[in-house]
C-alpha cells in the first residue's frame, strides 16, 4: 500500500481537480469573493489532491489521541496553567490543527495550532469536487457544515447552557487585509444559514459594557478568535471580557497554553517527564513514535547546537505560521546567534512528504506536503494538505496551496 500511495503522489495526473468546478464554486460566492481569491490569492488552492494510506491516517489519529490523554492529566493542566486557569470558561477550543509530515518512516507531528485556518475554504473546495471521480475517499465528516456549526454551538452550551446563541464575532486584526479573509466570509455565511448573526470585526471595534461585549449596538455572545496574539496581551478589552466571563471565547489562551505552546512538545517527547505526569506507557509509546524529539534551546550548549544544527529545525517557542523558523542546515551565523539568545525550541528533522504536480501543464514539479488534521474535542473532522516549496507553507508557490486529501 505504501508503494501505491507513493506512486500516486508521484503521478502529476493522478487526482487532478476539476478546476472549472472550483471556479464555479468561487464565482457562486459573488464577484468580490471571486476577485479576492482568483486575483489577490491565486495560490490558495492546489491543482490536485494528495494521497495518504489508511495506516498513515491511523497513526495520526493515535498521536492525536495520545496528546489528548496527556492534556487531560491533572498534573499537565497544573503545570501549564497553574493559577491562570479561567474559572467558568469551559469552551474546549475550535479548529485545533495537528500538522504532520508523512514520509517512509511514518507520520510525524510537527506542531499543534489552536486557531488553524483554512477549514471553511476547504469545505468549499471539497464540495466543488463532489461530481469528480477522484481516487480514494475524502477524510471528512459527512456534513462538515453541520459539524462546524454544531461545534460552535457546543462551545456555547459548555459555558452558557441552554441560552440562545444569537451573535458570533469573527475577530482578527485588520480582517480585510488578512490572507484568509475570504474564509471569514464563508464562516459568516455558514453561521447565518444556521440562523446566527455573524460579524467580521477588528478588535479595536469592541467595547466592554456592564452586561457584556459589544460591537456598536450589537451584543456579542461568542467570539471566534483568529488573533495570533495567543495571550491577548495586546487586546485589553477582549482579554478583560474573557477573564470576567462576559463573552465565550474560542479558542482561548488556556487552550493555547495546554496544546499549542511549542515548549509543550519538549515534554511530549520526553518519556521520563511523561511518566512523572502519570501518562500510560501506551500513550508514551504513541507520542515517541509520532513526534520527532523536541528540545528547548539553551545558549549554554552553544557549541553542541552548532555541531548538530543540521539535524534540527529551529522554531520560536510562541511563534506561528513558520515565522522565524529555520532549518539548522541553512542558518547564517547572525541567525544562529539570535537563536542562541533563547526563546526557541529545536525539533529533529522529519522530512515532509512529496507530491509531484504539473501546474498549468508545466513540467513535473516537486512540492512538499504538510498534512493538517482539523480536530475538535479530540475528534478528527477533516484532513487536508498544504503544498509548498521552500521552507514554509506560505501560499506563494504557483500550483501550491490547500489540497484535498484522499485516503487510499
Amino acid at each position: 500500500m505504501a508503494d501505491r500511495v507513493a506512486g500516486m503522489n508521484a503521478d502529476c495526473h493522478a487526482g487532478e481537480l476539476d478546476y472549472g468546478a472550483v471556479e464555479r464554486a468561487l464565482r457562486a460566492q459573488g464577484d468580490d469573493f471571486w476577485h479576492a481569491v482568483k486575483e489577490e490569492r491565486p495560490h490558495l488552492c492546489a491543482c490536485a489532491a494528495v494521497f495518504i494510506s489508511a495506516e498513515q491516517l491511523a497513526q495520526m489519529r493515535a498521536v492525536i489521541a495520545a496528546v489528548e490523554q496527556v492534556v487531560a492529566l491533572p498534573a499537565w493542566r497544573k503545570a501549564r496553567l497553574g493559577e491562570a486557569a479561567h474559572a467558568g470558561q469551559h469552551a474546549r477550543g475550535v479548529f485545533f490543527g495537528y500538522d504532520f509530515h508523512l514520509n517512509a518512516d511514518g507520520a510525524h507531528l510537527i506542531e499543534i495550532n489552536t486557531n488553524a485556518g483554512g477549514a471553511f475554504f476547504n469545505v468549499l473546495l471539497l464540495d466543488s469536487q463532489k461530481a469528480t471521480n477522484l481516487p480514494g475517499a475524502a477524510v471528512a465528516d459527512a456534513d462538515l457544515e453541520q459539524s462546524f456549526v454544531g461545534m460552535f454551538r457546543d462551545e456555547w452550551r459548555l459555558t452558557r447552557g441552554d441560552a440562545p446563541l444569537r451573535c458570533i464575532a469573527i475577530i482578527d486584526e485588520q480582517p480585510l487585509q488578512q490572507y484568509l479573509h475570504p474564509e471569514f466570509v464563508l464562516a459568516q455565511r455558514m453561521f447565518e444559514r444556521a440562523g446566527i448573526t455573524a460579524l467580521i470585526v477588528d478588535p479595536s471595534e469592541l467595547e466592554l459594557r456592564g452586561n457584556g461585549l459589544y460591537c456598536g449596538e450589537r451584543k456579542i455572545d461568542l467570539v471566534y478568535n483568529r488573533l495570533t496574539d495567543f495571550s491577548l496581551a495586546q487586546f485589553a478589552v477582549l482579554d478583560e471580557a474573557f477573564r470576567q466571563g462576559r463573552v465565550v471565547l474560542t479558542p482561548h489562551p488556556d487552550a493555547y497554553a495546554l496544546y499549542a505552546d511549542k515548549r509543550n512538545l519538549a515534554v511530549l517527547t520526553d518519556a521520563s517527564a511523561l511518566r512523572e505526569l502519570g501518562a500510560a506507557e501506551a500513550t508514551i509509546d504513541a507520542l515517541l513514535a509520532g513526534i520527532p524529539q523536541v528540545r528547548l534551546v539553551d545558549g549554554a550548549e552553544r557549541e553542541q547546537w552548532r555541531a548538530e544544527r543540521k539535524q534540527w529545525f529551529f522554531k520560536p517557542a510562541t511563534g506561528y505560521g513558520g515565522k522565524g523558523s529555520y532549518r539548522g542546515a541553512n542558518v547564517t551565523n547572525r541567525v544562529f546567534d539570535e537563536i542562541m539568545q533563547g526563546g526557541y525550541v529545536a525539533q529533529k528533522m522529519a522530512a515532509p512528504g512529496e507530491r509531484i504536480l504539473c501546474p498549468g501543464g508545466a513540467e513535473p514539479t516537486a512540492f512538499k506536503v504538510d498534512v493538517r488534521c482539523y480536530v475538535y474535542a479530540g475528534r478528527v473532522q477533516l484532513v487536508v494538505a498544504r503544498l509548498y516549496q521552500g521552507q514554509a507553507t506560505n501560499f506563494r508557490t504557483p500550483g501550491g496551496g490547500f489540497a484535498l486529501v484522499r485516503r487510499v
